[in-house]
């Protein structure tokens, strides 16, 4: 038996039992490296080389969360959730009407699709916007699954679809590793490609919508569950928070950094006076230990991933797959998006998906007779799949992190499982169409 394919069902089902999901992902990988023929020894010690990976990715998260925090003291978040409770809550209106829903619905929906392209500081946008509008989503009874939903799209869709922001950094990353598997394909194309799989992720999002999770839920209301602090603001601090914005978007642009990005940003703030540099110690613990759990989360996963690519069972389970491929285009394109959904479910990310699927996919494509663009549509939604429903995904620990803050709100039950049925099964059928039309 391929010790990917069970350590990822060992990871999953732990976490569905309500285990911990960094217990989860060090007990799979244990499993996954010990049935690989690592050995104990070897495995803890692949396992922990493998955390150092992801310490980028985790320092990003927790500068992210500092800059948030930071953002906050300017009063930005404060206007733009009043304003989202004035539109929902106007005089002579019934809170529970259905356009209120819809409004607060379309509400979160922006800010989580700017969140990539617009303004990227990526999830440390939602633990300060989502916790505010808890109170009202509750007295609209709007279930929680379904903005789980909703912010999950927001995290996703763009970066597939549109190159700006981590859509730039994705796509480019789509492109290098393609080019150094032997395939050219230019950065104009990906977004034509993703187009297709994308309205997948639209199906997916007006299913939820309109179907999965259209009716109302309860929520226990208690005082003080829900803790936000009302931040002063004026002009110049709306002006202050606008131009930090603009500097961390550029910035990261540039160095293609979110580190440096989120640091000036930061410095912006500093200098602006929009909150005190004795208070920088405090502030910036306070948006680093926001962040902490999906730092934690990133790192383990970064070492399980590492195991998973040293027992060389992925290249195994690619080869064992395209032998029993033969010539038949359609068996192969289902095949490689399973092997895309299982290996991103199990590192829960999409990003570092890309290298470990690129090398074996593009070969196997051409010798399938795939064209350039069906290989890309091909490699780009087996990349993403996976990214809605891991336990491991900042995709899923996002909405979590937002939503949970009254303990009301399961990572597994309320964001995991519902963003893997809505999303990865028709990306699983918009990625096969892509294949077989382009």
């Amino acid at each position: 038996m391929n010790s990917v394919v069970i350590a990822v069902a060992i990871m999953l089902l732990l976490s569905i039992f309500r285990i911990h999901v960094v217990l989860s992902l060090i007990i799979g990988s244990l499993a996954g490296g010990l049935i690989g023929g690592l050995g104990l020894e070897k495995t803890i010690s692949v396992f922990s080389d493998g955390l150092g990976s992801n310490a980028v990715v985790a320092l990003s998260y927790a500068m992210l969360g500092s800059f948030a925090v930071g953002l906050s003291k300017t009063g930005l978040p404060d206007v733009m959730v009043k304003t989202a409770l004035k539109l929902v809550t106007k005089k002579g209106e019934n809170r529970r009407a259905s356009l209120s829903k819809a409004l607060i619905i379309i509400i979160i929906l922006m800010l989580s699709c700017f969140s990539q392209n617009v303004i990227p500081v990526h999830i440390a946008i939602i633990p300060i916007f989502i916790p505010p509008l808890i109170k009202i989503l509750n007295e609209l009874k709007v279930d929680r699954r379904l903005v789980a939903t909703v912010i999950t799209f927001g995290l996703i869709t763009p970066y597939m679809w549109f190159p700006v922001g981590f859509g730039s950094i994705f796509h480019e990353v789509l492109q290098t590793n393609m080019k150094d598997s032997g395939l050219n394909v230019k950065l104009d194309l990906i977004p034509q490609v993703m187009s297709i799989p994308s309205l997948g992720m639209i199906v997916g999002l007006l299913t939820a919508i309109f179907i999965t999770y259209r009716k109302p839920r309860d929520y226990v209301v208690t005082d003080g569950a829900v803790v936000t602090e009302d931040h002063p603001y004026t002009t110049r601090s709306l002006m202050v928070a606008g131009l930090s914005i603009v500097a961390t978007l550029a910035v990261q642009l540039l160095t293609d950094s979110m580190i440096f990005g989120a640091l000036s940003g930061i410095i912006v703030l500093y200098f602006s006076g929009s909150f005190k540099v004795k208070s920088s110690d405090l502030l910036l613990t306070e948006g680093m230990k926001m962040m902490s759990f999906i730092g934690f989360v990133m790192l383990s996963a970064a070492g399980f991933a590492e195991v998973m690519r040293k027992t060389g069972d992925v290249e195994t389970l690619v080869k064992e797959s395209a032998a029993f491929i033969g010539n038949n285009q359609a068996l192969g394109a289902i095949l490689m998006l399973v092997i895309g959904l299982l290996v991103t479910m199990g590192i829960g990310s999409s990003f570092s998906t890309i290298p470990i699927i690129t090398t074996i996919f593009v070969p196997l494509c051409m010798e399938l007779g795939f064209s350039v663009a069906a290989t890309t549509a091909l490699i780009g939604t087996a990349a993403a799949l996976g990214d809605a429903g891991s336990p491991a995904s900042d995709s899923t620990l996002g909405p979590t992190s937002g939503l949970n803050v009254d303990g009301q709100h399961n990572h597994i039950w309320d964001t995991c499982i519902p963003t893997f049925l809505h999303y990865n099964i028709p990306l699983i059928a918009f990625g096969f169409i892509a294949a077989m039309v382009l």
